[in-house]
C-alpha cells in the first residue's frame, strides 16, 4: 500500500521539507503547514540559576530531555560562564537522558551518561529507568535538575517528587506560532472542507497550535469533526496522549517513534483506515 491519491497534512516545522519528501516518496500529496517555531529564552534566568547551582555542586542529578534543548541550554549558559567549567561540573553529577539526541550531544562533550530511557523515550520510560537503577542512582532526598523542552512536563516532575526528589525545572526554549500562519490556516480550511485525507502529527505542540489558530478562525468544532473523518497518525505516546486529551482518536502510532517509521506505517494502513471511516460515515 502507499499514500497514492491521498492529500496528507503535516504540521512539522523544523523538518518540514524532509517530511514532505517522505510523503512524496510514499506516493502522497504533501500539504505542509508548519505549526510552530522554537523561540530561545534569550534572557533566561532559570538557565543562569541552574549554571550557578551546578558550579556550586548543588545538584546530584540532571535529566536532559532533548538534544536541541541541551545545546540551547549550553548556548545560554555560555553567555555568562565558561563552557569547560560547566562541563566539568556535569561530569561530577549523575546524568540521565531521555533518548538518542541528548545522548549524542553529551557524548560529543565527553560527559558520562548514567541512566538512559529506552524507546519510546517518554517520561514514563525515564521514571521506569530510574526505578530500575534506584539502588545505584537513587532520586530520593536528592536535588534533580530537569531540562524542559518547550512545554512543561508535569507528569515527570510529579513522578520525581513522588519518589522523594527535590526538582528544579530549567526551561530552555518555548514554542510560538510561526511568523507566517497562512499555510496553517489554509490547511485548516482544507481539512474543514473535507479535502484532506491524512494528518500527521510529530509533536504535541502542533495540536495545541492547530486548535489555537482554528479558534481564531471560529473553526474548532469543524476541525475536530474533520479529524474524525481523516486518518490521524501520531509519532509516539506523548503526542498521542495530547491528541486524545482533545478528544481526537489516534489511528496510527508507529512502534518506533521516529518520522521515517511514522510515514511508512501510515502509507501501509491509511487507505484501509480511510475506507473504514468513510464507509461508516455514509451508513
Amino acid at each position: 500500500m502507499s499514500l497514492k491519491n491521498l492529500n496528507v497534512v503535516s504540521f512539522e516545522s523544523r523538518l518540514s521539507k524532509t517530511m514532505g519528501d517522505l510523503i512524496k516518496l510514499n506516493g502522497g500529496n504533501p500539504i505542509l503547514a508548519p505549526a510552530m517555531k522554537e523561540v530561545p529564552l534569550e534572557n533566561n534566568p532559570a538557565a543562569f540559576d541552574f549554571a550557578e547551582k551546578v558550579l556550586k555542586g548543588d545538584f546530584d542529578m540532571a535529566i536532559f530531555l532533548t538534544g536541541v534543548g541541551t545545546k540551547a541550554l549550553m548556548a545560554a549558559i555560555e553567555t555568562r560562564f565558561r563552557r569547560e567549567d560547566i562541563l566539568n561540573a556535569f561530569r561530577k553529577i549523575e546524568i540521565v537522558v531521555r533518548g538518542p539526541k541528548p545522548t549524542r550531544v553529551l557524548n560529543e562533550w565527553n560527559v558520562p551518561i548514567h541512566v538512559s530511557a529506552p524507546e519510546p523515550n517518554t517520561w514514563r520510560e525515564i521514571l521506569n529507568a530510574l526505578d530500575a537503577n534506584r539502588e545505584k542512582y537513587p532520586v530520593k532526598n536528592r536535588h534533580v535538575a530537569l531540562q524542559e523542552y518547550g512545554v512543561p512536563n508535569p507528569e515527570l516532575v510529579e513522578g520525581l517528587r513522588e519518589r522523594g526528589a527535590q526538582v528544579t525545572t530549567v526551561p530552555v526554549y518555548r514554542w510560538a506560532l510561526p511568523d507566517d500562519t497562512k499555510p496553517l490556516k489554509e490547511a485548516i480550511q482544507m481539512l474543514c472542507a473535507g479535502k484532506a485525507d491524512v494528518v500527521i502529527f510529530t509533536t504535541a505542540v502542533q495540536i495545541h497550535h492547530a486548535l489555537q489558530v482554528a479558534a481564531e478562525m471560529n473553526k474548532v468544532d469543524s476541525l475536530k469533526k474533520a479529524f474524525s473523518k481523516t486518518v490521524i497518525a501520531s509519532v509516539g505516546p506523548d503526542c498521542s496522549q495530547a491528541l486524545r486529551s482533545y478528544g481526537i482518536a489516534v489511528d496510527i502510532e508507529p512502534q518506533h517513534p521516529k518520522m521515517g517509521p511514522l510515514v511508512t506505517e501510515t502509507a501501509q494502513k491509511a487507505h484501509t483506515i480511510l475506507l473504514s471511516k468513510r464507509s461508516k460515515e455514509s451508513t
